[in-house]
């Protein structure tokens, strides 16, 4: 049997049964779960089973239907899926589906392989280009000449620096 677990603001709960196919939710007394909270709108949300699904709908509230915080206006719901109906925390819970038995695997399909190795068509996934190792050696005397040049303007300016204007007697 599926559930609407919720807390009304304080560290108790409220569970909800979900019986019928069509569950309103809301602030007004005439839904069939009842929130009694300002933040939540008179006819705030709806739930309706299809199947073993229940489907949540916001009946366009004021300050709106999240679901795992992600706001919503219809959503398929899953069990464990955490609800805010303006600031009324729920959640859903249901009965966990029996999970199907595995398929039985044959031996063939779980040989080991016969070699490890790289696809001959394997290629770096990295969006840099690869580092050449070559260096180009004009490049590095053009960069070297550049910094003995700038060392020199340096040295040159420190020295005019230093200069005292002649002095007239």
């Amino acid at each position: 049997m599926s559930k609407l677990i919720l807390w009304p603001g304080g560290p108790s709960s409220i569970t909800h049964e979900l019986k019928e196919e069509l569950i309103t939710i809301g602030r007004s007394p005439n839904n069939v779960i009842p929130i009694n909270d300002p933040s939540v709108s008179g006819h705030h949300a709806q739930l309706h089973q299809v199947g073993e699904t229940f489907h949540l709908q916001d009946l366009d509230s004021t300050n709106g239907t999240r679901v795992n915080g992600e706001k919503v206006t219809s959503i398929a719901l899953r069990v464990g899926d955490r609800i805010i109906f303006g600031k009324v925390e729920a959640r859903f819970e249901g009965q966990a589906i029996a999970e199907a038995p595995p398929l039985p695997v044959s031996p063939e399909a779980a040989r080991p392989a016969q070699v490890s190795a790289r696809p001959a068509d394997f290629a770096n996934a990295s969006p840099f280009p690869k580092r050449t190792k070559d260096r180009d050696p004009v490049r590095m005397i053009l960069f070297a000449a550049a910094c003995v040049a700038i060392l020199a303007l340096l040295a040159s300016m420190l020295a005019l620096g230093q200069m005292h204007p002649p002095t007239i007697p």
